[in-house]
């Protein structure tokens, strides 16, 4: 075990510098494009793959090679502060990763998530699939279903799944279904669905507020047919799992095991965290450096307490946000356990911090501030979404006031 510090080692500034300049040099100047084209920034994601970023070797060392568990955030922090939709579409495919890695045996691991990356030659792409059109936050109630032809020794899925980041584009599908409806989230399961399976297929593509380089849509699963091998975990495991829920159902004493989803998105919760805060950075950063240029009644703005006051608590949220996931990935990597719903308060923290500090850098700019030609009004757009997925804020708020009170609070 580590001990926790927040100074950076050697590798990790190293890093930090590597990202930093990628996202000031690539990143940020296309951001404006594809945000109005709407489109999977392909030219962006193939030069990341060309510096060793968007590849299944960064995403090992940064997740499993680092006993500090802030490679990651530190990593996601600089490129966010580039670009929210172009951020998310290059690490789109790490929720997948992280859904393979999180659910699946180390053989499963090694086969599928190099695939999530593919090569600088050839970038393949990852996708999680698990919200549906009637299930969002209550992820116990998917519909989508896994039926088990034990004479074929294949899984057969069908549903549809919706706001899934690289859906239907991407080469790998995770797909959370369930496999006993009866047992809600205890009766789910995890499986791959390789490239070019027949029958799953992308539905709409959603026109989003924000993050809009970033592609979400539906993905449709009509009979898909994969082998039994795509089990995350495998049949035993599933097995022996089921039946230690139907057992819960009598016995409260018995553990019945975490839902697939809900063991992915404890892990990346901090991850999704340090995105926001990159956000908030390049809003703060960038409203700082407008109120010390921009004059009005014969001195910069900023000479004014009411504008830097703003500034001030704008930095001290982005400060506190970033000690809370740091302090959360540390936990999440040592082994200390969420015994307050530490990821759940960090993503909840910096959600609230994006959202709240790109709001006061439109209002520190004034009308330019709401205008296309600055970009705040686009990190004020990318911002919301972090108080929605990977767990809604008030989905947040029931997991922390679940681990404070040892309550089930509904």
């Amino acid at each position: 075990m580590s001990d926790f510090s927040v100074s950076l080692n050697e590798d990790q500034l190293q890093i930090q510098k590597w990202i930093h300049d990628f996202a000031e040099d690539v990143v940020r100047p296309a951001a404006e494009e594809w945000d109005e084209r709407e489109e999977f920034p392909w030219p962006i994601v193939e030069e990341a793959a060309k510096i060793g970023l968007y590849s299944f070797d960064f995403i090992a060392q940064a997740m499993l090679g680092d006993p500090t568990g802030l490679t990651m955030p530190v990593a996601l922090e600089e490129l966010f502060w580039g670009d929210a939709g172009i951020g998310l579409s290059i690490f789109g495919s790490s929720l997948a990763a992280a859904g393979i890695a999180g659910n699946g045996t180390p053989e499963q691991t090694m086969e599928w998530v190099p695939q999530c990356y593919g090569t600088p030659e050839k970038v393949q792409l990852g996708a999680f699939c698990v919200s549906e059109p009637d299930a969002g936050s209550d992820v116990s109630s998917l519909r989508t279903r896994a039926v088990y032809d034990e004479a074929n020794d294949e899984w057969v899925l069908n549903g549809t799944k919706a706001w899934i980041t690289n859906g239907g584009i991407a080469d790998i599908h995770v797909v959370v279904a369930a496999v006993d409806p009866e047992l809600k989230g205890r009766g789910q399961a995890s499986f791959v669905v390789p490239p070019n399976t027949p029958g799953l297929s992308m539905g709409q593509k959603y026109k989003k507020h924000g993050i809009k380089a970033s592609h979400t849509s539906e993905v449709v699963l009509d009979d898909v047919r994969i082998p039994g091998s795509c089990l995350l975990g495998g049949k035993e495991k599933l097995d022996e799992k089921l039946a230690k829920a139907r057992e819960a159902l009598t016995n409260p004493q018995v553990s019945s095991g975490k839902q697939p989803a809900m063991a992915t998105f404890e892990a990346t919760r901090p991850a999704v965290g340090a995105q926001a805060v990159g956000i908030a950075r390049a809003a703060y950063e960038y409203a700082l450096q407008y109120a010390q240029e921009r004059h009005a009644f014969g001195k910069p703005i900023i000479m004014n307490q009411s504008i830097a006051f703003m500034l001030a608590d704008m930095a001290t949220q982005i400060e506190a946000s970033r000690l809370m996931i740091w302090r959360a990935s540390w936990l999440s990597k040592n082994g200390g356990g969420y015994t307050m719903g530490e990821g759940s308060m960090s993503k909840l923290m910096a959600g609230r911090t994006a959202v709240w500090v790109t709001e006061r850098a439109i209002q520190i700019l004034g009308g330019y501030g709401y205008t296309r030609e600055y970009p705040v009004e686009r990190w004020h757009r990318d911002s919301k979404i972090y108080d929605i997925f990977e767990g809604t804020e008030q989905i947040q708020q029931l997991v922390i006031a679940r681990a404070i009170t040892g309550l089930r609070i509904e």
